[in-house]
């Protein structure tokens, strides 16, 4: 195959899975996205402008693609997602958009089609119509020749706070069941290395993707103490604080709403403690913060729950029982890092899109450190079949 691997992003969205696949050593040689805003911030972020590009994938032709090593497609989630009408892969019209990506590879010669295919989708996908939604998607691609591996993968464990779980399918064509190769489990990152690529004041640092930005992480103590911010799901009414941050929704709203499981707010409070008779002695060898600093990180898990105390300084309310600080909304950049995108992209693509496009594409896009962990165990196995083939030649 070469020491370079190619691939085509369809339904590319913002580049998520070209981000992800860029940072393995990948080159992405062509994308396929239909939304003109969310095309107007991939052109801005990447350098696509001499690329192979096609807005429609209904109006491709399979002779009209170029050659790659890989395909991906995150294609719709509309009619799976279990906030929509459900009409699945088949009845509904975005979701069915699955069946063009087959329609395309069954145009292609076999030798001409791709070794690997990553296909992104919600965890709704594995059970929707009873199940028989995904098995229609494993034995349209094992009817062209490809083996199928899947699995549900989390956000929270691959660097970003966000708890976000997605299916990813993992598609090879030379596979054979049983030859001792396996994609999944993925190997997961703990979120803890961070190193710095780019300097700056506190909330303009950039990171790799083995780690977050430390202005956004709520992890104990370390950086999510210095940040001073805490990321609050609202819960039907009752607040409460988390480690990471709900799932970001394609349709953001306006403001902060009490509906169950919508969204994350951020926290700014004066000072908090796990237990009311313990507010005046010492969490974990530190003494309760003053009006006015940062308050230390909460442990959300402790058994004993949260409880969180302000002054007469504070303003805005948690709950209608307790004015505790202020709750504001994630901010575009934020959405953007909690997908795993630097800074820079983030800047690009705010340059020509408006605040609502940008909450619009962190939503729909996915997270790029998961593709990025998804592509090094492809690289890591089609490295393997190279050895093997070249011991035969």
């Amino acid at each position: 195959m070469g020491s370079e691997m190619t691939f085509l992003d369809f339904f590319s969205g913002v580049g998520g899975f070209r981000y992800g696949l860029e940072q393995c050593g990948m080159k992405c040689i062509g994308h396929c996205e239909i939304d003109k805003y969310a095309n107007r911030s991939y052109r801005a972020m990447f350098d696509a402008e001499e690329e192979w590009y096609e807005n429609d994938i209904t109006q491709i032709n399979p002779a009209d693609l170029p050659r790659a090593n890989l395909w991906t497609a995150g294609f719709p989630c509309q009619d799976i997602s279990v906030s929509g009408a459900m009409l699945g892969i088949t009845l509904g019209k975005r979701s069915s958009l699955f069946f063009e990506v087959v329609r395309l590879l069954k145009g292609k010669n076999p030798e001409d089609r791709p070794e690997w295919l990553i296909l992104e989708n919600v965890k709704n996908l594995l059970s929707i119509n009873q199940g028989w939604d995904f098995a229609t998607v494993l034995y349209s691609l094992a009817e062209i020749g490809y083996h199928v591996e899947y699995g549900l993968l989390n956000s929270k464990f691959h660097g970003v706070p966000q708890n976000r779980e997605r299916v990813y399918l993992v598609a090879y064509r030379h596979f054979r069941a049983g030859d001792g190769r396996k994609v999944f489990p993925v190997t997961a990152g703990d979120g803890k290395a961070l190193i710095q690529l780019i300097g700056g004041t506190q909330g303009r640092r950039v990171y790799d993707p083995a780690g977050i930005s430390c202005t956004i992480t709520s992890a104990a103590g370390g950086f999510g103490g210095k940040a001073g911010l805490y990321f609050v799901d609202l819960c039907k009414g009752n607040p409460k604080l988390t480690d990471t941050a709900r799932c970001i929704k394609a349709r953001y709203d306006s403001g902060i709403t009490n509906r169950g499981a919508d969204n994350s707010g951020v926290f700014y409070g004066c000072r908090a403690v796990l237990t009311p008779d313990r507010e005046n002695k010492r969490q974990n060898g530190r003494r309760m913060k003053e009006c006015g600093e940062p308050a230390f990180t909460v442990n959300t898990v402790d058994r004993h729950g949260i409880y969180l105390y302000s002054c007469e300084n504070c303003t805005g309310l948690l709950n209608e029982n307790e004015n505790c600080g202020r709750i504001r909304r994630l901010t575009p950049r934020e959405t953007w890092r909690l997908q795993g995108f630097p800074d820079f992209l983030f800047e690009r693509a705010a340059a020509v899109n408006s605040d609502n496009q940008l909450y619009r594409q962190a939503g729909n896009g996915v997270t790029t450190t998961v593709v990025y962990a998804v592509g090094q165990r492809i690289l890591a196995i089609q490295t393997e079949l190279d050895a093997e083939r070249s011991k035969i030649t």
